[in-house]
């Protein structure tokens, strides 16, 4: 195995908020951000907006830090994120955005724009070839495919189903489009939960594969017509469409490792990676409750390999 260098800058047991400011500004300052940003890069900053009563995702001011550098550089930054697989406050663009600017991530407060990768409803996408083991085709929102540079900054947490979520999580089922996060999902094609369902007709119009019949003045989901794509869930205003979650764990995160690197394969030395250890919680910021940290904080950890930094955090 090839060692990488991974960068670590230690924060205070209780660190404040200006301390991990600081912290961010010098491990940039190490990682001499400009050999892998070049001037007028289209630069995405994929982060977590975290869900709505979330206060432990990272602050929009650690955000501005990057911000300013990559400017600084001459590269043009952006803010991005993907809108999740299931229902909640992140489930589109525009309940996406919302959320995200009332936490602070807007144009003022952090001196970039918020562009959703993966469109207005998480499916604009781009096939990508990677050499796999699970996948040879991934599918990953669109704008990070068309994106120069990449700095990707997360938070480490629990996770109910992968045990860690890290940079690897971040950016496998960060930038995968609504289709790419069902593949590493789901082991089974979706069905109707027919008492939820009001026969609105939303998804029948929205199917590509015309999957979807009436039955019993219910929708109906043909299995064998079906191609997995997840438009239904995503326009279902009523929570009729279910899936079985129950793929088991070490598969997923190899699913997910293999669409990190579908993620990045077309710019990989174009990547930076940092992961905030500070106000680590059971549960990622996707849950919507206020958590409260297990750990200590720790430290803010900056490495140009994902593997390498999800290692040093683990570690």
């Amino acid at each position: 195995m090839i060692e990488k260098e991974v960068f670590f800058i230690e924060l205070s047991e209780n660190s404040k908020l200006e301390e991990r400011v600081a912290a961010t500004r010098k491990i940039i300052s190490f990682m001499k951000f400009e050999n892998y940003i070049s001037k007028k890069d289209k630069v995405a900053i994929k982060l977590h907006v975290g869900e709505k009563n979330n206060t432990t995702h990272i602050s929009p001011e650690v955000i501005k830090t990057i911000v300013d550098v990559v400017k600084n550089i001459g590269g043009h930054p952006f803010l991005t994120e993907t809108s999740t697989l299931y229902h909640g406050s992140r489930s589109n663009a525009i309940e996406h955005l919302s959320l995200a600017f009332e936490h602070g991530f807007t144009f003022e407060k952090t001196g970039a724009p918020f562009i959703m990768a993966d469109g207005l409803l998480g499916n604009t996408e781009m096939e990508v070839s990677i050499p796999g083991i699970l996948f040879k085709k991934v599918n990953i929102a669109r704008e990070i495919m068309m994106t120069d540079s990449l700095v990707l900054i997360s938070h480490p947490t629990g996770h109910l189903v992968t045990g860690m979520a890290g940079a690897i999580k971040n950016l496998g089922m960060g930038f995968a489009s609504r289709k790419g996060k069902l593949k590493q999902h789901s082991s089974v094609k979706p069905f109707i939960k027919s008492k939820n369902c009001n026969f609105c007709g939303q998804c029948f119009k929205y199917c590509p594969a015309d999957a979807i019949i009436e039955k019993d003045k219910k929708a109906f989901i043909i299995t064998e017509k079906c191609i997995g794509c997840g438009e239904c869930l995503t326009v279902c205003n009523y929570d009729a469409v279910k899936y079985n979650w129950g793929k088991e764990s070490a598969e997923l995160q190899k699913s997910m490792a293999e669409y990190a690197l579908g993620a990045i394969i077309q710019k990989r030395q174009k990547c930076i990676y940092l992961n905030v250890l500070a106000n680590m919680t059971k549960l990622c910021d996707c849950m919507d409750v206020n958590q409260k940290r297990i750990i200590n904080d720790i430290g803010i950890l900056g490495s140009d390999d994902p593997v390498a930094l999800d290692q040093a955090t683990l570690d």
